[in-house]
């Protein structure tokens, strides 16, 4: 091959290369896919890392977490980590199988508050994601932040349109920090897990996984913006509940462009009342639409703390939706049924709910003794009045029961669990006169008129009946497959039942007893036979024939009776 024609192929190989680079960013290989690409993804490196673990390393040591920590000292420790501790410390505060109850009530206080990010950092961040200067978009951005967290920060703004927003942007590298924290916390769960009982109940992989799917919702800022236009939806059939609305064309992966609110926060209840509003009406409402969120449309604001509820307007205003939860209807209505289950006081149906949770898989190795420790639980919550009854407990209870006995609780509980925590706490705090327990009990039970009664059940008989004629369909093909099989002889069958291996052991001796039975008879009868036809050779004046079949015959009979006798005797002492 010619040198030109080798240049020209090297051409061809490189232009091929360069559209195959930006065209697929996956590859396979001869023994298998590409391993993850998640270091690469957030630009990690092993120098990183280690700089990283140093800084940890650096920071545990000056709280002298090895001596120990105190539930103070654990949550400031958080603190100083930075926001992928927060965030743990956070999710940990409703893991008490995990960590003493005391932590747990702790690390409940933390919030994600930060020192301000400089404006020009925000300018920057703003001029980046929009590929042109922030004057472009905006008329005007007040310097001075609404709110700085650990994540984001928050300013208010003009458009150029006149309209009157607020702007969340990411602090630059969060993901990123965030990405290698999650990769130093893989590293140290596998090794853990190595050194671990394998019954140990707290499975540290799937902890640290549930840590990285609930940063990574957290950090992708379109998904806040999606959440917002959803919620706009739900609220919409509501006069007294709202949301900011997105500005969809301005929101990117890290900055969220809304609807500025401006109104009172719950969490100022002197001025409230000063403007007019009645406490026990605001709770009253906030609760019963909370019910609606969780039980009945599965979509609920996973973070309802004081400083993301503002009333304005008559309006309960939720706003910073980057947390939300969703439940199935299957779970929804699993918790209703267990909910009416501690009202009853009834452990085996709270049991039954428990193990729906859990699926098809659910086994606990001791029923009763899971039932036992239900009692307990509904003797000690079922029987208080609902305004006395402590929220918190009751799910830290239940969710380390389920754990104790292998039940795994789905994380939307748990994320449901924390949601309710966090409302009851401040309910308690500044509006104290309201129930939430007695308000979404009333809910459940008024939710629904007897038509949207009868139409939901005629729905899920629908759902049923369709999945129970496919399943039919199902059988009835694998019926056909299996005569088919029969007439051309290819069918077998391996059957087993269940605790018969005793009973078949007693039926095999028996059939062995009668067969050796009629061995001995027959020898006997055939020796006789031998003996009267007077046949040659004869020994003691029998035929020889005769005389040997008379000596088996005695002997089988002997070893019968002794076999008998014996496994009699077993039996017995059973």
């Amino acid at each position: 091959m010619s040198s030109a024609s080798t240049s020209e192929v090297a051409n061809i190989a490189a232009s091929t290369y360069t559209e195959w680079a930006s065209v697929s960013p996956e590859t396979i290989g001869l023994f298998g896919p590409r391993r993850d690409d998640f270091s690469q993804r957030y630009h990690l490196t092993r120098r990183g890392k280690i700089k990283r673990l140093a800084q940890i390393v650096r920071i545990v040591n000056q709280f002298d977490a090895l001596k120990g920590l105190t539930p103070v000292k654990m949550r400031l420790m958080c603190e100083a980590l930075g926001p992928t501790f927060v965030k743990v410390g956070q999710i940990l505060s409703m893991r008490s199988e995990i960590l003493p109850q005391s932590f747990c009530d702790e690390l409940a206080k933390l919030r994600a508050d930060a020192d301000p990010m400089p404006y020009s950092t925000v300018l920057d961040v703003l001029s980046a994601e929009y590929g042109r200067p922030a004057d472009e978009v905006f008329a005007s951005i007040d310097p001075k932040p609404l709110g700085s967290a650990s994540l984001a920060q928050v300013h208010r703004a003009t458009l150029k349109t006149g309209e009157d927003v607020a702007v969340k942007v990411q602090r630059p590298g969060v993901r990123e920090t965030m990405a290698q924290d999650v990769a130093i916390m893989r590293s140290i769960a596998k090794a853990a897990t190595k050194v671990m009982n394998s019954s140990q109940i707290v499975d540290l992989k799937g902890v640290v996984e549930e840590l990285w799917d609930t940063f990574e919702s957290e950090t992708d800022f379109l998904v806040e913006a999606r959440n917002l236009a959803e919620f706009k939806r739900f609220a919409s059939r509501f006069k007294y509940m709202d949301c900011p609305t997105p500005y969809p064309d301005l929101c990117t992966e890290h900055v969220v462009v809304m609807d500025y609110v401006d109104g009172i926060s719950v969490s100022h209840a002197d001025e409230l009342v000063a403007a007019g509003y009645d406490l026990k009406d605001i709770g009253t409402k906030l609760v019963d639409n909370y019910a609606t969120q969780i039980l009945d449309d599965g979509f609920f604001h996973a973070d309802p703390h004081p400083g993301n509820i503002i009333i304005r307007g008559g309006q309960i205003v939720l706003i910073d939706l980057g947390m939300t939860g969703r439940l199935d209807a299957k779970t929804r209505a699993v918790m209703k049924d267990m909910i009416f289950a501690v009202a009853k006081q009834n452990s085996p149906e709270l049991a039954d709910g428990l193990l729906r949770f859990a699926g098809a898989e659910a086994d606990p190795a001791d029923y009763p003794s899971l039932l036992a420790d239900l009692d307990v639980i509904v003797k000690e919550y079922g029987t208080v009045d609902l305004k006395d009854l402590d929220l918190a407990a009751f799910i830290t209870a239940l969710t380390s029961l389920a754990q104790r006995h292998g039940i795994e609780v789905p994380s939307s509980i748990t994320t449901v669990g924390r949601a309710l925590v966090t409302l009851e706490g401040l309910l308690d705090e500044f509006i104290p006169d309201v129930n939430m327990i007695e308000i979404i009990s009333q809910h459940i039970a008024t939710s629904k008129t007897t038509s949207q009664a009868v139409k939901d059940e005629l729905k899920s008989l629908g759902v049923e009946s369709h999945v129970a004629l496919h399943s039919a369909l199902d059988a009835m093909s694998e019926l056909n497959v299996a005569a088919r099989m029969l007439t051309r002889g290819q069918l077998r069958m391996n059957m087993e039942l269940v605790g018969s291996q005793e009973p078949f052991q007693l039926l095999s001796d028996m059939v062995n007893r009668l067969t050796m039975a009629l061995i001995v008879v027959g020898l006997f009868i055939g020796s006789s036979i031998v003996y009267y036809a007077g046949m040659k050779p004869i020994i003691f004046g029998i035929p020889i024939v005769g005389f040997l079949g008379y000596v088996i015959a005695f002997i089988l009979g002997v070893w019968i009776v002794i076999d008998i006798y014996l496994k009699g005797r077993k039996v017995k002492k059973r």
